[in-house]
């Protein structure tokens, strides 16, 4: 197995990437400039990598690279090596007192920059990005996508997914009408992303809904250990993307999970290790929890609309 196959399949773990970026102090963000041109939408973008988390194609200053779109990501991220390489003239920076932190306990302190992002049928201006080391997020051997959309981005707009067609759309909220086979699902606005509940073997859990993560589900520690899974049932090992690198994570198999009216049998489960940050996510539910459906979110208006799957049960 390469490192690019990592986010599709690691030790029975799709990994989570990346996971929520938290910044350990309150920052004043200005929302960027969105211009869908004379549209209200982009076309349906087709995902431009293998992983199951939406990527799109999309030119930063001019130069062409793969951006994710992560509605786990507190704000946006740039890899430092993307900054660096642009044209000294087009790197706007400015000094950030940010520590962000990913999932598995690690950190970084932070720089700013201020970038032209460029997809089709969208131009993202004046976008505010945290500088930091990506690794393998950004490496070509790993996801290679050295941008990061987040959330103050996507609370902006609509966000379309289709994960069996591989494909995403930006959409002006003012222009998204709802198909009617996607139905609301409970959520919670929180912190400018959006927390479900799901159920773990029938303990209820809030889980913020990430599309940075692959796997369906991922707990922290205290949050596996409270809903009954360290019982000494068989554990795996799979190495999930994070902040700045690779780490080692523990699998295991619950045997039961809800989640938008939907039940799951048999789901593996990451666990990570909690950072030491108040209001850090306990829980996140990730792309896999989309198979075979389709999903809108609406970050600003705290909405989340999802299609029905073919079958009652997965597992």
């Amino acid at each position: 197995m390469n490192r690019r196959n990592l986010l599709i399949r690691a030790a029975g773990l799709a990994a989570v990437v990346g996971g929520a970026w938290w910044a350990r102090e309150t920052l004043f963000w200005p929302a960027p400039d969105l211009d869908f041109g004379e549209g209200s939408a982009t076309p349906w973008l087709p995902y431009a990598r293998r992983a199951n988390v939406p990527t799109v194609k999309a030119r930063v200053e001019g130069r062409e690279i793969i951006a994710l779109i992560d509605t786990g990501a507190q704000y946006s991220v740039i890899d430092r090596r993307l900054v660096a390489a642009l044209p000294p003239q087009r790197r706007s920076m400015f000094e950030m007192p940010l520590i962000a932190y990913g999932v598995g306990g690690g950190s970084q302190m932070g720089r700013g920059t201020t970038v032209e992002a460029r997809l089709p049928g969208l131009t993202i201006g004046k976008l505010r990005a945290a500088i930091l080391d990506l690794g393998p997020l950004a490496s070509e051997d790993g996801l290679n996508t050295p941008l990061i959309l987040g959330r103050d981005v996507l609370e902006h707009l609509v966000l379309a997914i289709d994960p069996a067609r591989r494909h995403v759309r930006l959409i002006a909220r003012e222009a998204f009408v709802r198909p009617p086979d996607l139905t609301p699902t409970a959520v919670r606005r929180s912190g400018g992303g959006l927390v479900a509940q799901v159920t773990v073997e029938g303990v209820p859990v809030d889980a913020v809904v990430d599309t940075g993560a692959s796997s369906m589900l991922a707990l922290d520690e205290a949050t596996a250990q409270a809903a009954g899974l360290l019982d000494g049932r068989p554990q795996e090992t799979g190495t999930s993307l994070v902040l700045g690198g690779a780490v080692q994570a523990a699998v295991l198999e619950a045997r039961t999970v809800t989640f938008a009216d939907h039940l799951y049998r048999r789901v593996q489960v990451g666990i990570f290790e909690q950072p030491p940050l108040p209001n850090f996510p306990g829980a996140l539910v990730g792309m896999e929890a989309f198979a075979g459906r389709r999903v809108a979110f609406d970050l600003g208006a705290g909405t989340l609309h999802v299609s029905r799957p073919l079958d009652l049960t997965v597992g």
